[in-house]
């Protein structure tokens, strides 16, 4: 066994099944093992890395601003914060915007929210107000997220859970209309659910859910930590539906790979609910995170990120819809936000990582049955080639063995 891999066994929690292999360092859309081989890199560490790894730009904003200032509490104003909130909120056209660090903070930021919200705003009783989720969803990792979870490996051994926790089947707009009650504060959806396997609901439905949410005077919070930031051919996935929530959490590739940053925008009535002291974060909105947050904002801008997964992504997954192999049972996405679901019973999606990793290609399984594909937003046409070779030779080895 590898002795890097050893001794991470012998010493970190085993939260985590990686593949057996040891990155040392990265560029682009590559990265290089301990022993010197390169692969391409199709996860981009769940989107975060969407810049391709140690853009030069953000390299030098993050060492510029960590040789001035870097962490200083939000005990005091920094000059860097103020800036990178504006950018994000010109972009999105939210009013205010409040800085976490990973995304599970920014969706427990939302709930917190949405709940002050609906007792100081809508007028429900204490203690009652209700979250809406959906089955298959993935929001983080924290109790009260993990409440709303549907994957029992999620919630075995974590209980009891908070209260006021509901679920719904996604993609189905009239579900979430029963659902609803008085006391409801919140709709909490992804517009492509990533973790549960790059389901995307039918057209119309993100924005039917808007009409219901206004009809009843429930917030729409969408969870854009993976689908954010130019990922799906749009600067949010929920655009493509024509939807402006009320509130949006974003993460993930806001810290341009670098450094955990997140975020949750809502328009100034939402926001306004917290006063000094009901909210806070040590780390959330220091300014190295936001000098590279905001150079980050700029490079996904400036060099068209956006327009670019939309036309690769429905290259990637045209080509891919070509490959002929009994194995496939599904290639589903939207831009460069890919899910090959696979028949379990020919071969496991585990397998078929672990084999793709041997070509050269790295990705991970999501529920055993889907491989993804979300490389870096500056990935080629010439580099997307040279992996569908490879997916497919990977197709093709396992269909004769």
């Amino acid at each position: 066994m590898n002795p890097t891999i050893q001794l991470e066994q012998r010493y970190c929690a085993h939260n985590y099944a990686p593949l057996p292999v040891v990155l040392v360092r990265g560029e682009g859309v590559y990265v290089w093992d301990d022993q010197g081989k390169r692969y391409l890199d199709m996860m981009s560490a769940y989107s975060a890395v969407s810049h391709g790894h140690c853009h030069p730009r953000l390299v030098r904003a993050l060492s510029e601003q960590a040789a001035r200032l870097a962490v200083v509490s939000r005990a005091f104003y920094s000059d860097r914060l103020a800036p990178f909130l504006q950018r994000l909120c010109d972009i999105t056209g939210f009013d205010m915007a409040l800085p976490m660090n990973s995304g599970a903070e920014a969706v427990e930021t939302a709930l917190k929210a949405a709940r002050k919200w609906a007792y100081t705003v809508k007028g429900v009783a204490p203690e009652r107000a209700e979250i809406i989720a959906c089955d298959g969803n993935f929001h983080g990792r924290t109790i009260a997220v993990v409440g709303l979870s549907s994957e029992p490996q999620y919630r075995e051994g974590f209980g009891p859970f908070p209260p006021g926790m509901k679920r719904v089947a996604y993609g189905d707009a009239a579900a979430l209309e029963a659902a609803i009650t008085p006391d409801t504060a919140a709709f909490l959806v992804e517009p492509i659910q990533g973790e549960g396997g790059i389901v995307i609901p039918p057209v119309g439905y993100l924005a039917e859910c808007a009409r219901i949410c206004k009809k009843y005077n429930v917030l729409l919070i969408c969870d854009e930590i993976q689908t954010g930031m130019a990922r799906t051919g749009a600067l949010f996935a929920c655009s493509h539906d024509g939807v402006k929530p009320d509130g949006v959490v974003l993460g993930k590739a806001l810290g341009g790979g670098l450094l955990a940053v997140s975020a949750f925008l809502a328009r100034r009535e939402v926001m306004e609910v917290f006063q000094p002291g009901d909210h806070g974060s040590t780390f959330g909105g220091n300014p190295l995170a936001s000098a590279v947050a905001l150079e980050a904002v700029n490079v996904m801008l400036e060099d068209r990120y956006a327009e670019r997964a939309a036309e690769l992504g429905d290259y990637f997954l045209g080509r891919l819809r070509e490959i002929n192999s009994p194995l496939i049972r599904e290639a589903r996405g939207k831009g460069l936000l890919i899910g090959l679901e696979v028949d379990t019973v020919r071969v496991s999606a585990r397998a078929l990582c672990e084999a793709l990793m041997q070509r050269g290609i790295l990705s991970k399984e999501t529920h055993h049955t889907v491989v993804r594909f979300a490389p870096p937003l500056v990935i080629t046409r010439q580099q997307i080639d040279n992996a569908l070779d490879q997916i497919q030779d990977t197709l093709q080895a396992f269909t004769v063995s």
